[in-house]
């Protein structure tokens, strides 16, 4: 009967040894020490000492696989790790610390999480964090930036006025947001009278002032597709 428990220990470590990857581990080669001398006692008559090498086998067989899940979950990190850096390259390519400020922040804080994980070795929860980063980036892309500027034109060719630029989607998208437009230091001092915000003339440069962090540039062009201004971004 002892010699049964004490094969059926060998055939577990031998399993347990065979059945994954990346065997050229200290663990596994002593586990194959020991089930060696396991056979030879065995063989020898000598069951006490059998088990305690067939023990050792299974023990030495267990820290193998434990290793090799380690080195397993590594090497998914890794892949994760690299395209998770790829994509914040092209997140900074595209400007998306500009264009998507909160996604950005969050991809950059992420990824910081993953690294910490990684560097102590917590590869599960590096891969977690990794992983945020590709889904709170997924959505970015190249934008052309919301104009800073628009050019006042003639209110029978366009009804401009505050109220009606500032419900523009490059804009703020919101008519009520027209104060933001007139409270402007740049444009009350261009203005003819400053005091009445219905006053306002074509050819006057506008300033759009940048209310939620959002990034603008240059002046708005008719002929550039803008995406809407977006108060959550």
């Amino acid at each position: 009967m002892k010699k049964v428990l004490i094969a059926t220990a060998l055939f577990a470590a031998a399993t347990a040894l065979f059945a994954v990857s990346y065997k050229n581990n200290t663990y596994q080669k002593l586990a194959e020490q020991y089930t060696k001398k396991a056979e030879a006692a065995l063989d020898a008559g000598e069951y006490a000492l059998a088990e305690e090498y067939a023990a050792k086998a299974e023990e030495n067989a267990a820290l193998s696989q434990a290793f090799i899940q380690k080195m397993l979950a590594k090497a998914d990190c890794d892949t994760v790790m690299k395209q998770a850096s790829k994509r914040l390259d092209y997140a900074r390519s595209i400007e998306a610390d500009r264009n998507f400020p909160m996604a950005y922040s969050a991809a950059q804080k992420a990824f910081a999480s993953a690294k910490e994980a990684y560097d102590a070795e917590d590869y599960a929860a590096a891969t977690a964090y990794a992983n945020q980063v590709m889904t709170t980036l997924a959505d970015i892309k190249e934008i052309t930036p919301l104009p800073e500027y628009y050019v006042v034109r003639p209110w029978a060719d366009t009804k401009d006025c505050y109220w009606n630029i500032s419900g523009r989607p490059y804009v703020y998208n919101n008519p009520l947001l027209w104060e933001n437009l007139y409270q402007d230091s740049e444009n009350k001092a261009n203005m003819p009278k400053p005091s009445d915000p219905n006053l306002i003339l074509p050819g006057m440069k506008m300033k759009i002032p940048s209310i939620t962090g959002e990034y603008r540039r240059g002046v708005y062009t008719p002929s550039k597709q803008y995406d809407p201004y977006d108060a959550t971004r």
